[in-house]
């Protein structure tokens, strides 16, 4: 455990009251220069960058009407100041949602408004200096982008577009965050997060192979850059390698499998997740979702379809067909691009999956709606679909499900805690904090229905919650993949499970 005080549970709505500067020593540590140049940035801050800073805004203003109205559009009404999960958890005003955003629109106004140039002090404007750099590199290293704040703003100002901003100026002027750049670089280079070579990956999926057929007697296959597949699976590297995440993947293979799906992983594409958004990079988001085309063409596959991560799903949905369409190669009966949770949902809907309940029975569950899923995309052919499918496929696989207060799921929902480039040990102390009000929403229904588990369709939520459950008086192994519960509940044509339900139907 970590040298900081872990916040109290409360009901929500409680707004804290203000500590000014409780998080003004939280910062990420700096990317090193290797870091920095091998993505396209300086090394270090380097000398003019001032000037390289305001002409960078800019540019990014001149390039996106939306960021402009966010910044001239404010009225402070208050709308968003207890809408964000760091905010309720540090009580630091700069987490205020409208208080973050000032801090970049200080600047903006300063250089590019006519009131800020000549009177910025009647305005709150503020020349860019040392200090304005290192508070923007502690606060918007803050701020997970979930765009909870948006919901609430009677404008629809979209915090998370003004943090984007912030984080590429500082890249530009060679101030870049350790954590989001040292994984862009390996993706760009290797093709995962992780840095996973083909062979680690050919052994991992090997030996899920083996897991899978100790568990069940059948042998279901996990392939690796097959040539001619229909579908091409772009799953987080997180998949491969730890738990309940590699759960979820064995999941979605007896999916495949049961369902007769040919399919494949790409060892040159093998990872879903795009951290060029975290840091506003366009460029580094088309370099890593170009590897997914390149991938799919090379193979010939039919098919893309995204697994359980919340962001890669928001950068697929959102922007793969900009940064590397058109995809007009793929077969168009199905959508482009899909997640694994339609694959599954419109499966069960078509009866064409068996599914035992009772091999969930020792668990209670509930859903955490992964912002990025819930604020940034849909699922399915229908408004809402985000919501709905995702619980289909639970509900489908369990038979004690519970939602979470209204307050705190769907469109509403609180992020976990670690989202937007912030899962990083040095911001522990925030993630933390961060996951208070979502931790608070899991003792509600811990204590109100006998709750033990909490489902997520995101690797970094995922990852999140095995570090920050402890912390709240749970324990790491309550949260759960989606596709862990189906892995646990499908029954596989020729299976042990499948005699095991005949056995006892015969008996009966």
């Amino acid at each position: 455990m970590a040298d900081f005080d872990t916040p109290a549970l409360k009901p929500y709505p409680v707004i804290p009251p203000i500590e000014i500067g409780a998080m003004a020593h939280s910062k990420p540590y700096v990317a090193k220069p290797d870091i920095q140049g091998k993505i396209g940035f300086p090394g270090e801050l380097i000398d003019n960058w001032q000037q390289v800073a305001i002409d960078k805004m800019g540019e990014l203003v001149g390039n996106s009407r939306a960021l402009r109205v966010f910044l001239d559009s404010c009225v402070k009404c208050g709308a968003c100041t207890d809408k964000c999960h760091y905010y309720l958890g540090t009580s630091d005003p700069n987490n205020m949602p409208v208080a973050r955003q000032d801090l970049f629109r200080s600047v903006y106004r300063r250089y590019y408004t006519a009131a800020g140039k000549y009177f910025p002090g009647l305005v709150g404007a503020r020349d860019l200096d040392q200090d304005v750099l290192d508070e923007w590199y502690s606060y918007f290293h803050q701020c997970s982008q979930c765009r909870r704040c948006s919901v609430y703003c009677p404008y629809g100002i979209d915090t998370a577009e003004i943090s984007m901003a912030a984080r590429e100026i500082m890249d530009t002027v060679g101030v870049g965050q350790k954590y989001c750049n040292e994984i862009i670089g390996k993706a760009q280079t290797i093709g995962n997060n992780l840095g996973l070579p083909q062979p680690a990956l050919l052994d991992t999926l090997e030996g899920l192979e083996e897991d899978i057929e100790d568990e069940t007697g059948v042998t279901v296959r996990l392939p690796l850059d097959q040539h001619g597949a229909d579908i091409l699976l772009v799953t987080p590297s997180a998949d491969f390698f730890a738990e309940p995440h590699v759960d979820g993947l064995m999941g979605y293979a007896k999916v495949f499998h049961q369902a007769g799906l040919s399919w494949t992983i790409s060892s040159y594409a093998s990872e879903a997740a795009n951290f060029g958004m975290f840091i506003g990079s366009y460029d580094n988001m088309q370099v890593l979702a170009q590897r997914i085309r390149e991938a799919a063409l090379e193979l010939g596959v039919k098919r893309i379809v995204f697994g359980e991560c919340g962001h890669a799903w928001r950068v697929a949905y959102n922007f793969l067909n900009t940064l590397a369409g058109p995809f007009d190669f793929l077969d168009p009966k199905y959508p482009m691009p899909q997640h694994i949770c339609e694959v599954t949902y419109d499966l069960l809907q078509r009866n064409a999956l068996r599914m035992d309940k009772s091999a969930n029975d020792d668990m209670v569950l509930t859903f955490h709606d992964s912002c990025n899923v819930a604020r940034a995309s849909r699922m399915g052919d229908f408004e809402g679909g985000q919501f709905v499918i995702p619980r289909a496929v639970i509900q489908a696989s369990c038979n004690h499900y519970y939602d979470m207060p209204a307050h705190a799921t769907q469109e509403a929902t609180f992020c976990c805690g670690g989202g937007g480039g912030l899962l990083t040990d040095d911001l522990m102390e925030l993630r933390v904090k961060g996951a208070q009000p979502r931790m608070q929403a899991l003792k509600t229904v811990t204590e109100q229905h006998g709750v033990t588990n909490l489902a997520a369709i995101c690797a970094i939520c995922k990852s999140q919650f095995a570090k920050v459950l402890p912390y709240y008086g749970f324990t790491m192994d309550q949260i759960v993949s989606v596709h862990q519960l189906v892995s646990n509940a499908i029954v596989l044509k020729g299976s042990e499970q499948e005699a095991e339900l005949a056995g006892e139907s015969g008996s009966e």
